[in-house]
């Protein structure tokens, strides 16, 4: 079909929606034609939505709905590649040339003979680029993360044997489609890991990240559930808003619970094995009843990843008995480099490489802390039409430094201090890097949510907080 409308190699193929069948179909069909497969944030506004698909030269633009077409129909006349748009949920309102229903889209390639697209297949190279990530940098426009087919088929196969994921042939793996597939980690997760290892992928409702998402949980009761930071921190909130509300047996119950579960956990962490009766007492009256609640009594891999997660989360769930292993990565490293096990994890570290990926901290202080970067087959191939960017990103030597500061402990896990450009440089020539004040701060002080300290070349040192809230209607 994409053919058919006259797609060009090597250009971009935008898809502007929530997660859905449809857009997996114009993922992988605007890869199979030769096309650039490009996600564009459902957030965006108009302008940013044009800076992408400029940007990737798009030849044809894929929106989920009314709303969404209307942020292309107004700029469609500065987008001068553009030769169609598709719409893929609800009725079109309006006719137009060159706008398509899904079904419309789906019959236009009926009449491209299936040796026409063989040969392109055949064509394709895997050193070639097949899919942009758009990042949102800290400064300039976001910029064109170019992944080949390499890139992508050799990391979902080397990150799915690593965290052991069971082939469909052996067990079929059941995960929940609701991070934005824009970013890497769902596409990674989503499309790619779940292809790789015949996956059976749920959709979530739009609205997941606005308090539905637990409900699709308990209804699909995944194997695997990828969340990022605030997700857990939501579910954490919730669960200790339902906690507060129950008896004072039940609470009592509860706390002692989470008492057995923390320490019974930390000790496996270190090592042990052994499992004390109470813990398996625990297990019966809380741990069991509190996965089932949230619809991950089937699910054995949980993971936090694309942003540091507190301590204080992590430990709320192992106390319940649900380690959140922790992953770390980049747009530009495909996804993930190093992934937390459950044979090999310590709590606020990212885990261990992938094997087949490389670490190296770079000009480590006597802390032996440094810049991490990475090397492997998972390395993007560079920014789109950005070559001085790329310079910056990849050394000589085909290290991509990642502008993150970490360090290795001695067992080779890896953990993440801060990020090089967030060091905080006073008047008097002190650095400090917020992140650890930062985070001491919502620790001490639970209700507030965001801290950002601040003060940049200034005499002292400001912090700007912000306070949890409860919205009505979404929780």
């Amino acid at each position: 079909s994409c053919l058919q409308l006259g797609l060009e190699r090597f250009h971009g193929v935008c898809i502007l929606g929530f997660n859905s069948a449809e857009w997996f179909i114009a993922d992988i069909g605007a890869i199979l034609a030769g096309g650039l497969a490009v996600g564009i944030y459902t957030t965006n506004s108009p302008e940013a939505c044009h800076y992408v698909a400029e940007n990737c030269s798009a030849n044809v633009l894929v929106v989920e709905n009314h709303k969404q077409l209307q942020k292309i129909l107004e700029i469609q006349h500065r987008l001068p590649h553009l030769k169609a748009i598709i719409q893929y949920r609800e009725e079109l309102k309006e006719k137009r040339p060159n706008l398509y229903s899904w079904s419309e889209f789906m019959d236009l390639g009926k009449d491209i003979p299936d040796t026409q697209l063989h040969a392109i297949i055949q064509s394709q190279k895997p050193n070639q680029c097949c899919t942009l990530i758009y990042t949102s940098g800290t400064t300039g426009q976001p910029k064109g993360v170019m992944l080949s087919h390499d890139n992508l088929t050799w990391t979902a196969l080397a990150a799915g044997r690593f965290i052991a994921l069971t082939d469909a042939k052996e067990k079929q793996e059941l995960v929940v489609s609701y991070l934005p597939l824009s970013h890497v980690a769902a596409q990674m997760a989503d499309i790619w890991l779940a292809m790789t290892f015949g996956v059976q992928v749920f959709f979530a409702q739009p609205d997941a990240l606005k308090g539905t998402l637990v409900d699709t949980l308990r209804e699909v009761r995944p194997t695997a559930f990828l969340g990022v930071p605030r997700v857990w921190e939501k579910m954490e909130e919730k669960m200790k808003s339902v906690g507060a509300k129950s008896s004072t047996l039940r609470r009592k119950v509860a706390s002692w619970a989470k008492g057995v579960g923390l320490q019974t956990n930390l000790k496996r962490m270190n090592g042990y094995s052994e499992v004390p009766v109470n813990f398996r007492l625990a297990r019966h009256l809380v741990y069991k009843k509190v996965r089932k609640a949230i619809g991950l009594d089937r699910c054995t891999r949980c993971y936090s990843g694309a942003a540091p997660i507190t301590r204080e989360t992590l430990e709320f769930f192992l106390s319940l008995n649900i380690p959140v292993y922790e992953l770390y990565g980049m747009s530009e490293s495909s996804g993930p480099h190093t992934v937390s096990l459950p044979h090999a994890f310590k709590l606020s570290s990212c885990g261990k490489e992938v094997t087949g990926c490389r670490t190296l901290i770079h000009k480590p202080d006597g802390d032996g802390i440094g810049e991490v970067c990475f090397s492997g087959r998972h390395i993007f191939m560079g920014y789109l039409n950005m070559e001085d960017k790329t310079k910056e990103a990849i050394d000589e030597e085909g290290w991509l430094h990642s502008g993150d500061l970490g360090k290795h402990d001695k067992d080779g896990f890896l953990y993440i201090t801060g990020r090089i450009k967030e060091l905080i440089i006073t008047a008097g020539g002190e650095n400090v890097p917020p992140v650890p004040i930062e985070d001491a701060v919502k620790e001490a002080v639970p209700i507030i949510s965001n801290a950002m300290l601040v003060g940049d070349k200034a005499k002292f040192l400001a912090m700007l907080l912000t306070l949890k809230v409860t919205e009505k209607g979404t929780g």
